[in-house]
């Protein structure tokens, strides 16, 4: 995906207590560093983070200074409760750059019917190049029958990506959908045993007078 650019501006106050006066500006704090340099703090645009992190590994491009720096983000803190940013972790990637990523699994297409499909992992860990992270990776179940398994080496990745990891973990597997069990055999259903108890107090004499 192409590069989403934020405005950054540096920090001098650090702290709990300077990281709650940025939340109320509706900014975000941050920091990034990598290649060796040394971290820098930084703040960054509340509304236009929010929407830029909507996006699976998004590629940041971090004008601070007059200066671009192209990142990926490498940690995200969230309010338990709001739905606020509490921290971006940010890493500096430069073009050609290979990067290790987990990569969001996104399922399509209709299993066999009377099967369902379950997801044994969210994400693919993969190695790609910083500018060209692919935001997901489709696996269609298409028509799969139960007892069929998806493994993470037969889904299909984009040029340049490679899967790291186990190849033969599963990622989706199709099984029979479940139904409502049987009552066993001698064993007498709600409708009949309340049958059976309406024809023994017909039986029943009545009372004497």
């Amino acid at each position: 995906m192409s590069e989403i650019k934020l405005a950054a501006t540096a920090r001098t106050e650090f702290g709990k207590g300077a990281a709650r006066r940025i939340r109320r500006a509706h900014q975000v704090p941050a920091v990034i560093y990598g290649h060796g340099e040394a971290p820098v703090h930084i703040t960054l645009p509340g509304h236009e983070t929010m929407l830029a992190l909507k996006h699976a590994n998004a590629l940041l491009s971090i004008e601070l200074d007059g200066t671009s720096h192209l990142a990926i983000v490498k940690d995200i803190q969230r309010d338990p409760i709001k739905p606020i940013i509490e921290h971006v972790d940010l890493l500096t990637v430069r073009a050609g750059e290979k990067v290790t990523v987990d990569i969001p699994v996104h399922v399509t297409g209709e299993s066999a019917p009377g099967t369902v499909a379950l997801v044994e992992a969210q994400t693919l860990q993969v190695e790609a190049e910083a500018t060209h992270i692919p935001e997901n990776v489709e696996v269609s179940i298409e028509g799969l029958e139960a007892g069929t398994t998806v493994t993470a080496g037969e889904v299909s990745l984009p040029s340049g990506v490679t899967l790291l990891g186990d190849p033969e973990a599963a990622v989706v597997v199709v099984a029979q959908e479940r139904t409502e069990e049987e009552p066993e055999t001698g064993e007498e259903t709600p409708a009949e045993a309340a049958a059976a108890d309406e024809a023994t107090a017909d039986a029943e004499p009545a009372e004497e007078a």
